[in-house]
């Protein structure tokens, strides 16, 4: 009798809820890291041209605007670069961060050149300082 009853033991806390209003544990989950207020410029649009925002973030003039070989003569070759429709991604990478930066044609049918710019640790994903990471790339 005994044995019956310790084995319908874990079948019986089985049987239980927990109740509404005990919070649950909290979950741990990455920091976010909030980037620094943007202001965009937006170049004009036609009916069949849909023209991109471009950032205008300080410290990023020097890449902002420039083309793919400009980008390529500033920071080397790029260790991705991926082609999709009209638009282009770089990526640079190097020991202090990892450079994404994103090329669109401001007209149609012009030749992509950057319009955004994002920058992460290799390590960990988080976001770092875009401008920051620009200079620790630059050759």
């Amino acid at each position: 009798m005994r044995k019956s009853a310790l084995f319908l033991l874990p079948l019986l806390g089985a049987c239980t809820t927990v109740p509404a209003s005990v919070p649950s544990a909290p979950t741990a989950s990455r920091p976010a890291a909030s980037p620094p207020p943007q202001e965009v410029r937006v170049a004009p649009t036609t009916p069949s041209f849909r023209a991109p925002r471009v950032m205008n973030v300080p410290g990023l003039e020097g890449v902002i605007g420039r083309n793919e070989t400009a980008l390529a003569n500033m920071f080397g070759p790029p260790r991705l670069n991926v082609t999709e429709g009209d638009a282009k991604k770089l990526q640079f990478v190097g020991e202090a961060c990892v450079l994404d930066i994103y090329l669109y044609p401001l007209e149609p049918r012009g030749e992509p050149s950057a319009t955004y710019v994002d920058a992460r640790r290799a390590s960990d994903g988080l976001d770092v300082d875009r401008a920051a990471c620009v200079q620790a790339l630059k050759r």
